[in-house]
């Protein structure tokens, strides 16, 4: 019954996002502290997690590729197809459910437990739009960070494949461009929008429903986590059983 509850309860505070929303000045001032602390702080570790990943891949295909019937340029091919289908939208994905969403969650947690929450509610201000709407506008420039983190993923691949004496540049290039499908780009793209979402609400209520002191702060951070992932996977499959299957 637990789990049927906080799934309720999940949903009752989505619909309290967009109720009663705070005056555009107050809320300007926290959608661009949101983006800072969301977006711009993850650049680093996203493009670093990319650029290695993307150039493990390459040298991954590269060496399970003995026949020399096989053409070189599948590379290029796997690597493209590996990135832009799975890794960057979907295992970023799980990535930040652990920065952000332990951010979030910890944040808004120490909220409540320190009583500013209840604070929000004398003073007539709906605590759920003041404080998660502004995460969800921030996260809905998460595709910018997944553009990014394809982009560096290939480019990866190139350096690793060309520098470690695995394929030629010409080779790879040519794999990246063959048989190059546009929709697979919105089907990643259409993914990221969802798990931005995901992002910004599951650990939002983690943090915002948490109760006792500072202990359970951190409980909570572990347990978004693990819920934020968990519903990142499964929402991976049906979206790609929907999208692709």
């Amino acid at each position: 019954m637990t789990y049927i509850h906080n799934i309720g309860a999940y949903f009752l505070m989505i619909k309290d996002i967009f109720r009663k929303p705070t005056k555009w000045s107050v809320m300007r001032t926290l959608i661009l502290k949101d983006i800072d602390d969301l977006i711009i702080s993850s650049l680093g570790i996203v493009a670093f997690i990319s650029f290695f990943v993307g150039g493990v891949v390459a040298i991954q295909t590269s060496l399970n590729i003995s026949n020399p019937l096989i053409p070189k340029y599948l590379v290029g091919f796997a690597t493209r197809q590996s990135i832009i289908l799975e890794f960057a939208p979907t295992f970023i994905s799980i990535i930040m459910a652990g920065k952000v969403g332990s951010f979030i969650t910890s944040s808004i947690g120490t909220m409540r437990v320190t009583e500013q929450i209840d604070a929000l509610e004398v003073m007539g201000i709906n605590p759920v739009n003041y404080l998660v709407f502004p995460k969800f506008i921030a996260l809905s420039l998460y595709p910018f960070i997944i553009s990014i983190a394809m982009f560096l993923g290939v480019l990866g691949g190139l350096a690793a494949c060309v520098y470690g004496g695995y394929g030629s540049m010409e080779d790879y290039i040519e794999g990246v461009q063959t048989d190059f499908v546009t929709f697979h780009i919105i089907y990643a793209f259409l993914k990221t929008l969802i798990f931005a979402f995901l992002l910004a609400t599951i650990p939002s209520f983690y943090g915002y429903f948490m109760k006792g002191g500072a202990l359970e702060v951190g409980k909570a951070s572990t347990t978004s986590f693990v819920w934020t992932s968990v519903v990142i996977i499964l929402a991976n499959y049906f979206l790609t059983s929907l999208l692709l299957g």
